[in-house]
């Protein structure tokens, strides 16, 4: 099942700079294949349930393995079965 993420990964404990861990994150889904925009607040991810799943926990493992005690994750997930549809035709559905 082909899905859309929007994946909000918090390093805790690290102090106030997490861009570090956010692109741990960030290769992380590249390396993976997935086709992965990054946003200022998080980044979407359009690919399989299960690829996303996977490299969520990898996401999260490195974090963890580069230093950060804790993290916290939002993530909104959408799928949908009546037509393909990219984040840029949702983009464009509202842009044109």
């Amino acid at each position: 099942m082909k899905v859309m993420a929007d994946v909000c990964l918090i390093p805790i404990g690290v102090g106030v700079s997490l861009s570090k861990y956010i692109k741990i994150a960030y290769e992380i889904f590249k390396t993976a294949n997935l086709n992965a925009t990054l946003t200022p607040y998080g980044t979407i991810i359009e690919a399989e349930y299960e690829d996303v799943s996977k490299a969520i926990k990898a996401a999260i493992e490195a974090v963890h393995e580069a230093g950060a005690p804790r993290v916290s994750l939002t993530i909104k997930l959408g799928s949908r079965t009546d037509k393909e549809q990219t984040t840029e035709d949702k983009l464009n559905a509202v842009l044109k």
